[in-house]
C-alpha cells in the first residue's frame, strides 16, 4: 500500500508504489476513489482520478487492487445506463438516491436476477475459447451466446441447465486435470481489442433511415464514420437517430462529455420508442453509457473503451452491433488536460502527441470479422463518432485525424442549419469509402442503383458550379436548360435530402422507398428535357402540377409508397403532356369536351 505524495486535480503521485503495473487500477484515499496507474518512477506511481480529487490529503493510503481497468460481459447489459466506468447508474440511484457520492461502488451487472440458460454443448464435448455452450434469452430482441472465456480449453466435464444468477457456475471444463468452472458473467480488459479468427472487408449496407446517408454516402457493416460539425448542426440529433433507426442486432450510445440536459433527453424518449420490426421497446437492444460534461473529465477516455468492449462481446455472438460516440472531441480534450498536468511536449493546438494513435486504437476496433469458436459466426461493429470542431474549423488536430481513419465523412454544415435544413449534412464535402461495398445489396432493391446516385451528385455539384453566375445575372438569364436543372436539383435538396426527424412519416425512411423516389425526381428530370426539346416554355415545366406532388412524395408511409408512387409518375407523364398540348394550342381532352361542350 503507498500513500498520497502531490495532487494536481485529476492527476495524484503516490509513493511506496514498488511493484504496481502501468494501467493497474487502485483505490486512492479513505473513500477509495478509482484511479489507474499511467506512469512510474521508482517507487512513486503517476494515477490519474476517474473521479474528483477535491478534499483529498498528501498522506492518504493508496491501494493496488492487482487488476486492470476491465468490463463486466454478460446477461443484464441490455437496457442498462452505465457511468464511464462501467457502473450502473440505475443501481447507484436505487442504494445512494438521486446524488451519488464519491467512491460508491455498484456491479455493472445485477447479482441477484437469475437467467434460465440452456446448453447448447454436451458432457464430453471438446471446447475452447469463443466456443458457444449454452444460450440466455436476455431480452425478446437478443439472445445472449454465453461463450468459453478466451484462453480456456478442454472438455466439458460438468452442464447444467435452468435459473442461475450470472456469479452461479453452469459449465465445468477440464483439461489435463485442470478444472475451471464457467459462469454467465466474464470480465475484459476494455483497453485490450478482443481476438477474432479473421478480419473481412466491410459489406452490406448499415440501413439507417436516412436518406443522405443510405442513398448518397452509405455506411457499410463494420465500416467507420466520422460525423464533425459545429455548434448547433444537429450532431447529436443525427446520432440519435443513427441509434434509434439502425438495422443491427443492438446499438451501444456513449455519451462522452456530453450536455447533461441532452443526455438526459435521450434517455427519456428512448424509453416510448419501439423497434420499428418487431414493435417491441427499443431498451430492448440499446446500451446507454452515459458521462456527462459535469462528471470527471478523465472518466471520458474510459467510456469510449468501455463501451467498444461491450460492442466486441456481443459481435464475437455473431450480431452487428452500431456504436455512437458523442464526442471524441471531448475525449481528447480530456487527454489535453492530463498531458497538460503530466508536463508533457504538446502537440498541435496544445493537444498530446500521441492523441492520433490513441484514436487509432478506438476506431481500429471496429471492422466485420470470423469469429473465434464455433458454430461458425460473423459478427461486426460499426462506430459512428461525432467531432466537434470548435468554430466548425475542420482543419483542427482532433478532425484530421479522425479523418485519416475513417472510411465515411458525413460533414456538418453550419449554413445549411442556419437554413433549416436538416439532417444539415453537406452533399458536396461528405464523402463514402464504402459505395463498392454496398453496391450489390443495393443493387438488389433498386437496380442501377451507383449510375443513379452518380446522376443526382453530378446535378448537385453542376448546382453549385451556377450558383455564382446566378449570383451574377440572376436566374432568368440562364438557359431552359440549365434553368431545369437548378429546379430538379433543387427537388433533391429539399424533397429528397430534407428530411424531418420529428414527422412520423418521415423520420424513418427506407430503402425502397428512397429508391423510388430519386428515381421519381430524375424520371421528371428527363420527361422535363424532353417537353422543352419539344419547345415547351420552362414556365409551364415549372408550374406543373408533377412539382408539388413530388415535393409532398417524403409525407407517404413506407408501406404504401410502392403503389402510390405509380401515381406520381403517371402525373408527371400526364401533367407534362398536358402542358404539351396547351403549348400547341390544342385542348386536352376532359369529360366535358367528350360530351361536345366547348369550355
Amino acid at each position: 500500500m503507498g500513500t498520497i505524495w502531490r495532487i494536481s486535480g485529476p492527476l495524484v503521485i503516490a509513493e511506496g508504489m514498488r511493484g504496481t503495473r502501468v494501467y493497474e487500477v487502485v483505490e486512492i484515499g479513505e473513500e477509495g476513489i478509482v484511479g489507474e496507474v499511467i506512469g512510474l518512477d521508482g517507487d512513486r506511481a503517476v494515477i490519474q482520478s476517474h473521479e474528483e480529487t477535491l478534499g483529498l490529503r498528501a498522506g492518504e493510503p493508496v491501494r493496488p487492487t492487482g487488476r486492470t481497468l476491465s468490463a463486466e460481459l454478460g446477461p443484464g447489459l441490455l437496457g442498462s445506463i452505465y457511468d464511464g466506468l462501467q457502473k450502473s447508474l440505475l443501481a447507484l440511484i436505487s442504494d445512494s438516491g438521486e446524488f451519488i457520492r464519491r467512491g460508491v461502488k455498484a456491479h455493472a451487472l445485477p447479482r441477484d436476477k437469475k437467467w434460465d440458460f440452456t446448453p447448447v454443448v454436451d458432457k464430453g464435448d471438446a471446447v475452447e475459447g469463443g466456443d458457444v455452450i449454452g444460450t440466455v434469452p436476455e431480452t425478446p430482441l437478443v439472445e445472449h451466446k454465453v461463450m468459453v472465456p478466451h484462453g480456456v480449453r478442454g472438455r466439458i466435464s460438468e452442464i447444467r441447465r435452468g435459473e442461475y444468477t450470472v456469479e452461479d457456475m453452469v459449465a465445468v471444463v477440464e483439461n489435463n486435470g485442470d478444472r475451471r468452472e464457467i459462469n454467465l458473467m466474464q470480465e475484459w480488459p476494455v483497453r485490450m481489442a478482443r481476438p477474432y479468427r479473421k478480419r473481412r472487408d466491410p459489406s452490406g449496407l448499415l440501413t439507417t433511415g436516412m436518406r443522405i446517408i443510405d442513398y448518397m454516402f452509405p455506411l457499410a457493416l463494420g465500416g467507420k464514420a466520422a460525423v464533425p460539425g459545429g455548434f448547433g448542426t444537429g450532431k447529436t440529433v443525427t446520432q440519435q437517430q443513427l441509434v434509434r433507426w439502425a438495422e443491427t442486432d443492438l446499438n451501444i450510445y456513449v455519451g462522452c462529455g456530453e450536455r447533461g440536459n441532452e443526455m438526459a433527453d435521450v434517455l427519456h424518449s428512448f424509453r416510448d420508442l419501439k423497434e420499428p420490426k418487431s414493435g417491441r421497446p427499443l431498451q430492448e437492444k440499446e446500451i446507454f453509457i452515459a458521462n456527462t460534461s459535469n462528471m470527471p473529465v478523465v472518466a471520458r477516455e474510459a467510456s469510449i473503451f468501455v463501451g467498444v468492449t461491450m460492442a466486441e462481446y456481443y459481435r464475437d455472438m455473431g450480431y452487428d452491433i452500431l456504436l455512437v460516440a458523442d464526442s471524441t472531441s471531448r475525449w481528447a480534450e480530456a487527454m489535453r488536460e492530463m498531458g497538460g498536468r503530466l508536463e508533457e511536449m504538446p502537440g498541435e493546438e496544445g493537444f498530446p502527441s500521441y492523441m492520433g494513435s490513441r484514436l487509432s486504437s478506438f476506431y481500429e476496433r471496429a471492422g466485420r470479422v470470423d469469429c473465434i469458436g464455433g458454430p461458425e459466426r460473423v459478427g461486426s461493429v460499426t462506430i459512428a463518432g461525432a467531432v466537434s470542431p470548435p468554430g466548425a474549423d475542420f482543419s483542427e488536430p482532433v478532425t484530421q485525424h479522425t479523418l485519416r481513419i475513417v472510411g465515411a465523412l458525413l460533414s456538418l454544415d453550419t449554413s445549411l442549419a442556419n437554413k433549416r435544413h436538416f439532417p444539415a449534412i453537406n452533399w458536396l464535402t461528405s464523402h463514402s469509402q464504402y459505395v463498392t461495398a454496398v453496391r450489390n445489396w443495393w443493387d438488389r432493391f433498386d437496380p442501377g442503383w451507383e449510375v443513379t446516385r452518380a446522376e443526382a451528385q453530378r446535378i448537385l455539384q453542376k448546382e453549385s458550379e451556377l450558383e455564382e453566375i446566378v449570383r451574377l445575372v440572376g436566374p432568368e438569364s440562364l438557359p431552359d436548360d440549365d434553368k431545369l436543372l437548378l429546379l430538379v436539383a433543387r427537388m433533391i435538396r429539399e424533397d429528397f435530402l430534407q428530411q424531418s426527424a420529428f414527422s412520423e412519416a418521415d423520420t424513418y425512411c427506407s430503402p425502397e422507398k428512397a429508391g423510388l423516389m430519386m428515381k421519381t425526381i430524375l424520371h421528371f428530370h428527363e420527361k422535363a428535357k424532353e417537353m422543352l426539346d419539344a419547345a415547351m416554355p420552362f414556365t409551364s415545366v415549372r408550374s406543373s402540377a408533377a412539382v408539388a406532388r413530388i415535393a409532398r412524395m417524403k409525407e407517404i408511409k413506407n408501406e404504401e409508397f410502392a403503389d402510390k408512387v405509380k401515381a406520381i409518375r403517371e402525373e408527371i407523364d400526364g401533367s407534362l403532356g398536358a402542358e404539351a398540348d396547351r403549348d400547341d394550342g390544342t385542348v386536352p381532352e376532359t369529360a366535358e369536351t367528350k360530351e361536345g361542350v366547348t369550355p
